[in-house]
């Protein structure tokens, strides 16, 4: 004759399942370095191809294309001045040369001293984040084009 689980088993096994299942779900809550880097990638595609002032524009749309859950891209001039921003319209326009983090480091002209190489990279720095609104530990790859860096960072 078969042999059945017993019902505690069952149980344990049913609360194990929704154990790791809310542990995956917890972790899909925030985009990776390797998913803002491929963000960072399409950007600039979609820049070339659609041009400035289109990519500009959908780079700025919340929910957009350039948007998902915490990563989004931003852009800057490389004289700081920021020219897209998915999470946060008031700062398109702005001066971001001087602009410093939770611990007064001044983020954004290190990102721009790496894109003057010609170079991309990743830069580390507290920001807040737009899903939780606090400040977290974020890494944000940049890559220049067209005297444009475009950002896109993930939290820590």
């Amino acid at each position: 004759m078969p042999r059945f689980p017993s019902v505690p088993s069952l149980a344990a096994l049913g609360l194990a399942a929704v154990f790791s299942c809310t542990g995956a779900l917890a972790q899909v809550k925030h985009g990776s370095k390797d998913e803002a880097q491929a963000m960072v990638k399409k950007a600039v595609a979609h820049y070339k191809s659609a041009g400035k002032d289109k990519a500009l524009a959908d780079f700025n749309q919340k929910g957009g294309a350039f948007t998902d859950r915490d990563l989004y891209v931003y852009t800057a001039d490389m004289s700081g001045k920021c020219t897209s921003h998915g999470a946060n319209e008031k700062l398109v326009g702005r001066d971001l040369l001087q602009l410093k983090d939770a611990d007064g480091k001044a983020f954004v002209t290190e990102i721009l001293e790496k894109g003057k190489t010609g170079k991309g990279g990743w830069t580390d720095y507290k920001w807040p984040n737009p899903v939780s609104k606090e400040i977290e530990a974020k890494t944000t790859y940049c890559e220049p084009h067209d005297n444009q860096m475009f950002c896109v960072g993930a939290y820590k």
